[in-house]
């Protein structure tokens, strides 16, 4: 059975969930996840994580985000992109230093309200679904982090912008704050996200190179790829059995995580030292 983590470079027009789904008949797994929603016109970056290798998708929900975005000034819309409905256009008098001016504003810990359009649920019912019926209702601000974001291109109406932020921010709605902020209005025009975690644009692949794979499953990366940063130990075979059979063992290990690998090079656990005992927080072998 298919276990590793296949970088996809999302297309235009596809959902994050009907990538999983053509995933799991190019693969013939039920268990594929991914590692962080893209909206139906953003592209790029989007791990997905098949077999064993769903059990890592906890430990990716934190993972930072870079993206490219095009901001459109000008034009507001209901869904805070171009794919919505209008609702005011205005000109836009702003240059390119009092654009740079207002997007420092928009960095480091901020409070931002989510869009209407958005998965987010209130009352068991997604944001979305309300808003497609002409319903609004009342949103709590979500704490995010712009760790970065920066004026790479402005030619009047259009920006683009590089933007490195927490887990959780909605770039569309950066977009449409930015645009209020100058006074004539914005939305997102284009969206594609460069970097999830550690998986970049440059291990990426599209879905034509994953249909036309002689074997697709060739183009997965391990699962222990997610967990590089962390020390490796190789265990015995004492150590590997209480491993398998989920029990703690004593090692004079540094304390913190670190991954565990059998004599045989299997990624067996990711787990936690503390005082010389080791105990496995998620196990991967093959059972």
């Amino acid at each position: 059975m298919a276990s590793g983590i296949l970088i996809v470079d999302k297309p235009a027009g596809w959902t994050s969930q009907d990538v999983v789904s053509k995933l799991r008949g190019v693969f013939h797994e039920r268990r594929v996840g991914h590692g962080g929603t893209l909206d139906p016109m953003a592209t790029g970056v989007l791990p997905v994580f098949l077999g064993r290798a769903t059990r890592a998708v906890e430990f990716f929900e934190h993972a930072e985000k870079t993206y490219r975005a095009t901001l459109r000034l000008g034009m507001t819309t209901d869904t805070q992109d171009t794919t919505g409905t209008v609702l005011q256009t205005a000109p836009v008098a702003a240059g390119r230093a009092e654009l740079e001016a207002v997007i420092q504003r928009f960095t480091g810990e901020l409070e931002q309200l989510p869009p209407m359009y958005s998965a987010i649920k209130i009352n068991g019912k997604k944001l979305y679904e309300i808003a497609r019926k002409g319903g609004e209702v009342e949103r709590k601000p979500r704490k995010i982090t712009v760790l970065e974001l920066s004026l790479e291109r402005f030619d009047g109406d259009t920006a683009e912008l590089l933007v490195h932020c927490s887990k959780g921010t909605y770039v569309r709605t950066l977009c449409h704050d930015i645009g209020a902020a100058l006074g004539c209005g914005g939305c997102m025009a284009a969206l594609r996200r460069v970097q999830a975690g550690a998986f970049s644009l440059e291990q990426a692949v599209t879905l034509e190179q994953i249909l036309s794979a002689p074997d697709p499953a060739a183009l997965l990366l391990p699962t222990d790829t997610l967990f590089a940063a962390l020390p490796a130990k190789t265990l015995n075979a004492a150590q590997a059995r209480k491993c398998r059979n989920g029990a703690d063992f004593r090692a004079e290990w540094p304390d913190g995580r670190c991954r565990l690998y059998g004599a045989d090079g299997e990624f067996l656990a990711l787990a936690s030292c503390e005082q010389g005992v080791v105990r496995t927080v998620k196990s991967f072998f093959a059972v």
